[in-house]
């Protein structure tokens, strides 16, 4: 399989954004099962620093975890984590808990007849996940990454991950604190990880980019997308006559270059007025139009609404209204 370029690799990491929304620490007595996936549109996060956790995914799959593992569902979606895997589930919504400290939780589900010692720890975090001008790339992710698959290729990320354990089973001042930001960062490798790796069995436009001549354009129009881009500018790039490029972009992409330009003219721009609060006049500029008008107008023919509406939605209401979630 043909690898990503680095330069490549770091033009896809570049817009990374993984920020916590909420956090639980979760201290549980076997039986038990806990669901989640009450946030649509958000990526989930799971550190099983103690104890063997079976995780079940909507479709039925099962992934084992052991103390130590971690692993991040870049789509969220429904899942649960039991001590068996025929065990009945809670939503984790339904537990008790005591705020820790802003966006961190803890869930206390303990047996008095049992050891401490044998209940299970468990660090989750609900985040939101955002690539940037990449963000395609996150329909094509894995359902769930496990940190097992990382170790090998990426042996520093160990030290992080027994961090992590010390930290939730100590309970020290300020680990709350500490445990998020160690979340992010194990979170983040992970999809390093897998975009370094040539982003698994995706096809289509990741194809594209792993071709050095088509991969070569995608590039610089992810990073220059403001330049007066033309067919025949894009098939200089490649090297190539305008048909054949336009056939071959076509192809790989499933759209026309232009159209692909606009689009991701407008999911920046999305993102700069709505995450970034960017002024529109700016965003204007900066994607190459030569008045606010006439950005505005192109922004509602692929949106459907005027600019100025990407302000008062959410984050994840905003990846929905640009087709990215």
């Amino acid at each position: 399989m043909q690898m990503l370029s680095s330069d490549l690799i770091s033009e896809l990491l570049l817009g990374m954004r993984i920020d916590g929304v909420h956090y639980n620490r979760i201290q549980i007595s076997p039986p038990f099962g806990v669901r989640f996936g009450v946030d649509p549109g958000r990526a989930q996060f799971h550190f099983i620093a103690r104890g063997t956790v079976y995780l079940r995914t909507d479709g039925g799959a099962v992934h084992t975890l052991c103390g130590g593992d971690a692993v991040l569902l870049p789509r969220g979606g429904l899942h649960s984590l039991l001590s068996d895997p025929g065990i009945p589930c809670r939503d984790v919504t339904d537990f008790d808990a005591r705020m820790i400290c802003k966006r961190v939780d803890d869930i206390h589900v303990c047996k008095t007849e049992i050891c401490r010692s044998n209940d299970t720890l468990i660090f989750s975090g609900c985040m939101e996940f955002d690539l940037g001008s990449m963000h395609p790339l996150v329909a094509m992710m894995p359902e769930v990454m496990q940190v097992g698959d990382l170790i090998d290729r990426n042996p520093e990320i160990l030290p992080i991950l027994e961090a992590m354990a010390r930290e939730v089973k100590a309970e020290r001042a300020g680990y709350a604190g500490i445990l998020t930001r160690l979340a992010d960062v194990v979170s983040a490798s992970l999809v390093r990880d897998w975009v370094e790796c040539g982003c698994g069995d995706a096809a289509g436009w990741v194809e594209a980019l792993r071709g050095p001549r088509m991969g070569r354009v995608i590039a610089a129009l992810h990073r220059d997308p403001g330049r007066n881009w033309t067919v025949a500018a894009m098939a200089s790039e490649m090297g190539s006559s305008r048909s054949v490029f336009a056939e071959r972009f076509l192809a790989a992409t499933g759209v026309t270059p232009l159209r692909y330009v606009t689009e991701l003219r407008m999911r920046l721009a999305s993102q700069w007025i709505g995450r970034d609060r960017m002024s529109i006049e700016i965003v204007a500029e900066r994607l190459g139009y030569g008045s606010q008008a006439a950005f505005s107008r192109a922004f509602k023919r692929t949106i459907g609404k005027p600019p100025g509406a990407m302000r008062d939605v959410t984050p994840v209401d905003e990846a929905r209204e640009i087709g990215v979630a």
